[in-house]
C-alpha cells in the first residue's frame, strides 16, 4: 500500500505511479534520440498538475534526468560548445525571470517552433550556427523560452546539430546544456517563490526512474546508425516544431 503522504494532494496514486512511469519511458526516448521525452513528459503533465507546478516541477524532474544522462556519456560532451552555452544561459536567466510573468507564451511557442523548422529545413543553416558567440545567442534566447514553454530541448538539439557533432556528442552535449538551462530555471523560480516541496517524493522518484529510461535508452543509442538517426531527429524535431505551431494558433 503506497503511503498517501508521499501523494501531492492534488494527484491521484493512479497518476502519481503513471507519472513515474512515464518518466522512465521519456528518458528512454530522450538517451536515444537525443529529444522527444520532456515534450512528451510536459505535455501529460499539462493535464494532470496544477497549472502553477506544470513548469518548475517538470524543470527539476528534467534537471535530475540530465544530470544522469550527462555523467552516463561524459566522456562524449564537447566542453568548450557547453561554456558558450552557459554563457548565453546565464543572462538568459535572468532575463526570463524578470519577463516570466509579461509575455505571452504563444507568441513564445511560435518563434520557437519556426526557428527549429528553419534549423531542419533551411537552406545553409549549419554555416550560420558555427562559432561559440552563436551558442552563446542561442543560450540566452533558449533559457527565456523554457520559463514559458518548459521544454526547449528541441531548439537546444537544433543549435548543436546545425554543428555537425556526430550522435553521441550531440546527446551528450545537448544533456549538458539542459542541466544548466534547468537548474537555471529551478533556481529561477524558487527565487520568485515557488514551493517545491509538496512534490519532492514525487520529483525523486520520477528522477530515479528517468535514470534507469537513460540507461536503456544509451543502450540503443549505441546500436543506431549514424544515418538512420540524423533522419529521426529531422523526423522528431518536424513534429514537435509542428506541435508547438498548432499549440501557439489555436490560442488565437
Amino acid at each position: 500500500m503506497i503511503d498517501l503522504f508521499f501523494i501531492p494532494d492534488s494527484m491521484t496514486v493512479l497518476v502519481f505511479i503513471g507519472l513515474i512511469a512515464l518518466s522512465c519511458f521519456t528518458s528512454m526516448l530522450s538517451a536515444s534520440m537525443g529529444i522527444g521525452g520532456g515534450s512528451i513528459l510536459l505535455a501529460v503533465m499539462a493535464q494532470v498538475v496544477p497549472v502553477k507546478a506544470i513548469i518548475p516541477v517538470h524543470g527539476m524532474v528534467q534537471l535530475g534526468s540530465n544530470v544522469g544522462r550527462s555523467i552516463i556519456m561524459l566522456s562524449h560532451v564537447n566542453w568548450l560548445y557547453l561554456l558558450w552555452f552557459f554563457a548565453g544561459s546565464v543572462f538568459g536567466a535572468l532575463l526570463g525571470g524578470q519577463l516570466v510573468v509579461s509575455l505571452p507564451a504563444d507568441t513564445l511557442r511560435f518563434v520557437l517552433a519556426c526557428f527549429i523548422l528553419f534549423s531542419v529545413w533551411g537552406p545553409e543553416f549549419s554555416s550560420r550556427i558555427n562559432s561559440g558567440q552563436s551558442l552563446a545567442v542561442g543560450g540566452l534566447f533558449s533559457t527565456i523560452l523554457t520559463m514559458f514553454v518548459g521544454a526547449t530541448g528541441p531548439f537546444v538539439l537544433s543549435l548543436y546539430r546545425a554543428l555537425q557533432l556526430p550522435r553521441l556528442a550531440l546527446v551528450a552535449t545537448n544533456a549538458a546544456s539542459l542541466v544548466v538551462q534547468h537548474a537555471l530555471k529551478v533556481i529561477t523560480f524558487a527565487l520568485l517563490g515557488f514551493v517545491y516541496s509538496p512534490y519532492l517524493w514525487l520529483i525523486l522518484l520520477m528522477i530515479a526512474s528517468g535514470f534507469l529510461g537513460t540507461i536503456m535508452g544509451r543502450y540503443f543509442l549505441l546500436k543506431i546508425d549514424e544515418k538512420v538517426f540524423q533522419t529521426w531527429i529531422k523526423i522528431i524535431l518536424t513534429i514537435l516544431a509542428i506541435r508547438l505551431l498548432f499549440l501557439s494558433i489555436q490560442q488565437v
